[in-house]
């Protein structure tokens, strides 16, 4: 499921480095092959020309819920005005973008959702901004000095962190302080899959793959896509060597995959059963997969039992496709009834599948807990998935996004009759539904020193 938040007014062309080339891309590296300000090094797009502010418009802090909610003439008058407002306060000079501290924010006319994005900036003492990703505050900037009166605040940990997260999550603060002295341009790198976010400030990571948590809905995960955003907080900021390039994917997956995980130990050799049980000739492997033989199903298993525990795997859905995760599986029955539950691995937006209990579609813990919806990638391509099960709890993150964060045990409502949820321990499995899903990468890890 497409799910923008933003209209999109106008698309830039956006040129893909390969995986490892753009992971591995550095600051320096940048500067190298884009030392001329606001030229764009090879694979990345100038989101400003050094000229002008064509590609960006007006909007302050404005909930993106509410947005998207508007009619499209409410939005289009919020916006004439808010434009005037940045006539006033935003201006080019030099080939950089100056704010004097006031008006709404510059945001981008078009909708990011996995980016690799650079920018540089300059600001004075005791200002007070940000960059907002699809819409969200914030990755924070600031006067990092005792002089500039915010050290109660965190400002005397620097700039970089992700200040709106809650307190003691990761990246709130930035792990370093990197800020230059007042006067010097900052380099930021931001780096964002779903939620997941990393941070360089000046060439040292300061956030290190935090999930940067939903300001408008925490209980939900960021909108799926939405524009970058300059913050204006009552200081003068100036921004030049705004380049931005788009993930694929498959780069998307890769950045999620450098992150260290519990799940270290392979479940799957991509050549043979060894470590499984069940009914493995209703499956096949091809081409180092997993997949489900049309028509056929049950679930397949791991020899070894699990109590808690961190499971990452890649899956592949055909169009309508049906699958799911078995969780603490005792080997035997239907492990969204007998095991702790089953995780849906379902193809949610296809027609046939209007209409199911919301609790039945991807992500969900199968009659119990619905996860939120739209983070699959489109159908056909190669998804990311993290399960992690601790004790009656269960977080499900799809593509860097955490969809599902649950308790089995608060569970009061049951759309089947289960029998196992309060299960400690069990196998972990997938359970075949007739369709070809296919599985690669899995790869899984005990908790708790078990």
């Amino acid at each position: 499921m497409k799910t923008a938040f933003f209209p999109t007014l106008r698309w830039l062309v956006v040129a893909l480095l390969s995986v490892q080339a753009g992971l591995a891309t550095t600051s320096s590296i940048l500067l190298a092959n884009g030392s001329q300000d606001n030229v764009a090094p090879a694979g990345y797009t100038a989101l400003f020309d050094g000229k002008t502010l064509d590609g960006w418009f007006g909007m302050p802090h404005q909930d993106p819920y509410q947005w998207a909610a508007m009619e499209e003439s409410e939005r289009s008058a919020k916006v004439a005005d808010w434009n005037a407002e940045v006539a006033r306060h935003w201006t080019v000079a030099d080939g950089a973008i100056v704010n004097d501290g006031n008006g709404p924010y510059l945001t981008t006319e078009k909708n990011y959702r996995n980016f690799d994005l650079w920018i540089d900036y300059k600001t004075v003492a005791q200002a007070d901004s940000g960059i907002y990703l699809k819409a969200n505050p914030q990755v924070q900037i600031w006067d990092y000095t005792k002089e500039g009166g915010k050290w109660d605040i965190g400002a005397d940990k620097g700039s970089g962190g992700l200040w709106n997260n809650s307190p003691g999550a990761d990246g709130k603060d930035p792990l370093v302080l990197a800020d230059k002295p007042f006067g010097q341009w900052n380099r930021v790198r931001i780096m964002q899959v779903g939620q997941r976010t990393s941070v360089w400030l000046n060439d040292r990571l300061v956030v290190d793959q935090a999930i940067m948590e939903n300001f408008w809905n925490r209980a939900k995960p960021m909108p799926v896509t939405g524009p970058i955003q300059l913050q204006t907080h009552g200081g003068e900021i100036q921004w030049k060597n705004i380049f931005i390039k788009e993930l694929s994917n498959e780069e998307a997956t890769e950045f999620l995959k450098q992150r260290k995980s519990a799940a270290t130990e392979s479940l799957f050799d991509g050549q043979t059963w060894a470590g499984w049980a069940g009914p493995t000739d209703q499956y096949d492997i091809e081409n180092g997969t997993i997949v489900c033989k049309p028509g056929k199903g049950g679930t397949i298993y791991t020899e070894a039992e699990y109590s808690d525990f961190m499971v990452a795997l890649e899956f592949q859905l055909p169009p309508g496709g049906n699958n799911g995760l078995a969780i603490r599986y005792p080997g035997s029955g239907d492990t969204a009834y007998v095991g702790m539950c089953e995780l849906q691995i379902l193809d949610s937006e296809h027609p046939k599948y209007n209409g199911l209990d919301p609790r039945q579609y991807h992500g969900s813990a199968y009659g119990m807990i619905a996860a939120e919806r739209g983070y699959l990638y489109e159908t056909g391509e190669w998804n990311y998935q993290e399960v992690t099960v601790q004790g009656s709890r269960i977080r499900v993150e799809l593509n860097g996004n955490v969809i599902l964060d649950g308790d089995l045990k608060e569970v009061t409502d049951f759309m089947i009759n289960v029998t196992g949820k309060d299960r400690t321990s069990g196998h972990f499995g997938l359970a075949g539904h007739s369709d070809p899903v296919r599985f690669r990468n899995l790869r899984i890890g005990r908790l708790g020193g078990e």
